[in-house]
């Protein structure tokens, strides 16, 4: 080709010392032409007739092909293919120019072969995402390891293009540089052991909602990456997490929440120990319409009569209040929950479902609520639990109680206005 695009300059009457200077620039401008034809070609024909057969074709993971660029890719592989093969022949072997050109196709054909295989991973993983039942498995973490090596090997092929070395001569100096390797890519090593772990042991897959109050993060798990972890907050925002950090320290995962079909609600009513007192008669009469302790009360009345009259018959102890057992509102108020608890349609009831008194504090007699939702959702399970202690708020009063809550301005109002009164 050289020969003939002398003997064409010749023809025109070309001097000779701007000859060889004039062929190198049309050899460089057919070779630049050329290659961009073929892409141009690649890109808007044959991709687009791939495309086309694709959307065709039944088959899905053809169209994800598509979507991770990896037809594109390829495409871009033609230029640099051309630019390899035609630079011996429309240019001196020899000559520095030739040399350059050779030497830079060598490099894109790496890194694009590189980029290439780095969309046929990303599909994999997509493919694998959509399809597998299993989500422990660190395939996102495997395959961001193989992306590192691929791309470390394209770099080791590039510079032995550049030097003109075998990529052996280069690999045999890495072993004097392995000190730095492992500092330069120590959180790469710490992850890639992490996310190994993180699977075996089962600790967190996407999905999962986690808690690390030190990260600040608070959500769905949405990626095990190599490197970090990205966790979707509930007000959307994106914590990303180093991966090493989920085995080198503690985290919630509220996966097991999620796979028992209940949500726990664990809170408390503070009583006003001065309100605590005992029945008389006409406050259990009282009670008699409350349905869901009907037969809590009977019971209880059968149950004290029964001691009333041993003690009475036994010894000389009059039937009062203080010298034999007697029903309490607090007492009964807590039978009442129990039951309003076990009744609830919204209370999960193969699950703990008690009421219990804790250690009075210096604000109150603290009843505590322990149970579980049946809906895990977390708007409808707020709205549960408010719609319980509503109900137990308003109901106390007519057992007698007092909920307490430190005096406020109104409280003080009420007072002085009494008092005028």
């Amino acid at each position: 080709m050289q020969a003939i695009i002398t003997s064409w300059l010749t023809e025109q009457g070309v001097h000779a010392s701007y000859i060889a200077l004039s062929g190198v620039i049309i050899a460089c401008l057919l070779i630049f032409i050329l290659c961009s034809i073929s892409f141009y070609i690649a890109k808007n024909y044959v991709l687009v007739l791939i495309h086309k057969l694709t959307t065709a074709s039944k088959n899905t993971w053809d169209d994800v092909l598509f979507d991770h660029q990896v037809f594109s890719r390829f495409s871009l592989l033609v230029p640099f293919i051309l630019l390899l093969l035609l630079t011996p022949y429309f240019l001196a072997a020899d000559s520095l120019l030739a040399n350059i050109l050779i030497t830079f196709a060598k490099i894109g054909l790496c890194f694009q072969i590189a980029r290439t295989i780095s969309s046929v991973l990303n599909v994999i993983n997509n493919l694998y995402r959509q399809t597998a039942t299993e989500r422990y498995l660190p395939l996102n973490s495997t395959l961001q390891v193989i992306k590192l090596v691929v791309y470390l090997v394209a770099t080791i092929l590039a510079i032995s293009q550049v030097l003109d070395r075998s990529p052996l001569y280069l690999l045999s100096g890495l072993g004097a540089l392995t000190a730095v390797l492992i500092l330069v890519f120590q959180d790469t090593i710490k992850g890639l052991v992490a996310s190994i772990q993180i699977s075996a042991n089962r600790m967190v897959a996407p999905g999962d909602w986690i808690e690390l109050p030190k990260y600040g993060a608070d959500g769905d798990v949405i990626e095990i990456g190599l490197n970090t972890v990205k966790v979707k907050n509930f007000d959307n925002t994106i914590t990303t997490v180093p991966t090493y950090a989920l085995t080198s320290g503690s985290f919630k995962n509220w996966r097991g929440m999620l796979s028992s079909g209940g949500r726990r609600v664990k809170r408390a009513i503070v009583i006003d120990v001065s309100s605590i007192l005992f029945y008389n008669q006409e406050q259990l009469e009282a009670l008699a319409s409350v349905q869901l302790i009907t037969d809590y009360l009977a019971g209880k009345k059968a149950e004290i009569l029964k001691q009333t009259s041993e003690v009475v018959s036994d010894s000389t102890i009059t039937a009062s209040t203080i010298n034999t057992r007697q029903l309490t509102n607090i007492g009964t108020f807590r039978a009442y929950i129990n039951a309003y608890l076990k009744q609830h349609p919204k209370v999960h009831h193969e699950m703990t479902c008690m009421v219990r008194q804790l250690p009075a504090t210096e604000v109150g007699l603290p009843l505590e609520l322990y149970f579980f939702s049946s809906d895990q959702n977390w708007v409808n399970y707020e709205a549960i639990q408010a719609d319980i202690f509503d109900h137990l708020y308003a109901a106390a009063p007519l057992f007698g109680l007092r909920v307490f809550q430190h005096p406020s301005g109104f409280d003080w109002k009420s007072e002085k206005a009494s008092a005028g009164a």
